[in-house]
């Protein structure tokens, strides 16, 4: 049975991701699944970069501000909620776009990860996030390593709840986190797309771009969560976000608060890029007539 066509962008933060697959969408009467792990959460918008209310309504987009900042997401519900918007997207007539930054997400989908279902534990939980507290995230990083030295090409050292979770999937299933993510026979046919943008240029986005965000009101947009929602959320551990917070907590003046939203997304950058250059068949393209030449020929085999 031939199977049903996917077409999968990818790219760093500030690559040009969303601008080009709204245009390859709007060329190639496409509908857009966000594979993105931070667009999930409601309210965070300005620290995320999500499309505009107008972009997603001439495009529908699925998957964005799916849950609020203080609910848990995992991965296998990522790839849960992603087939059934891609299977909507058929049912349209339409050309499923999926289009992220989130490595994982994408490889959930793309080369069907088995995911067993791990509740979350929240005693456990509770214990690590003492435990972080206390002797600092790099602690749990160190037992997560000893535990499935592979974690280290999929899991955000940085991050708080990725670490905390990854962890909590060891200890529950008594196996690395790294042996449960095997790979499926392929649901799709699927193109995957990475865009190509130099080190020079990607700086100089993000740069521009975190003004931006702190000129669209930012500051306010943080402020506004951590009234609303208490620790541990979302918001305290995504850069753009962390930033400020150090900011109110004066950790930091302002403009340390925004070189340091710089640097880290930089360094986050370059760990998507590290991730994306070890996909196997990715093509890279440089602008919207490589990817538009490589779509034509896919959808017409």
């Amino acid at each position: 049975m031939k199977q049903k066509k996917l077409i999968a962008i990818c790219g760093s933060t500030a690559s040009g991701k969303t601008s080009l697959a709204l245009e390859l969408a709007r060329k190639f009467n496409g509908e857009i699944i966000a594979a993105d792990s931070r667009t999930i959460y409601r309210e965070m918008d300005i620290g995320t970069a999500k499309p505009s209310f107008k972009e997603r309504l001439e495009i529908p987009h699925y998957l964005i501000d799916l849950i609020d900042p203080d609910e848990e997401f995992t991965v296998a519900q990522f790839k849960e909620k992603a087939l059934i918007a891609i299977s909507q997207v058929y049912q349209h007539f339409k050309n499923p776009f999926l289009v992220g930054g989130t490595g994982l997400y994408l490889s959930a989908v793309i080369d069907n990860l088995n995911i067993p279902p791990v509740p979350p534990d929240k005693d456990l939980r509770k214990k690590m996030e003492i435990e972080a507290n206390e002797y600092g995230l790099d602690f749990l990083w160190e037992k997560l390593i000893k535990i499935d030295p592979q974690a280290v090409d999929f899991v955000q050292r940085q991050n708080p709840r990725r670490v905390i979770r990854a962890l909590e999937v060891c200890l529950k299933t008594k196996k690395p986190f790294s042996a449960l993510r095997k790979k499926g026979d392929s649901l799709f046919e699927t193109l995957k797309i990475g865009i190509k943008i130099d080190k020079k240029e990607t700086d100089q986005r993000i740069d521009q771009r975190v003004d931006k965000m702190i000129e669209k009101g930012l500051i306010d947009e943080v402020k506004n969560l951590i009234e609303k929602y208490p620790l541990p959320s979302a918001v305290f551990h995504t850069i753009g976000y962390q930033e400020i917070i150090s900011y109110f907590n004066k950790e930091y003046s302002l403009e340390q608060a925004i070189e340091t939203i710089k640097k880290n997304t930089k360094h986050y950058a370059r760990r998507q890029i590290t991730w994306f250059k070890k996909e196997k068949n990715l093509h890279w393209i440089k602008d919207f007539q490589q990817a538009e030449t490589l779509i034509k020929n896919f959808l017409k085999n």
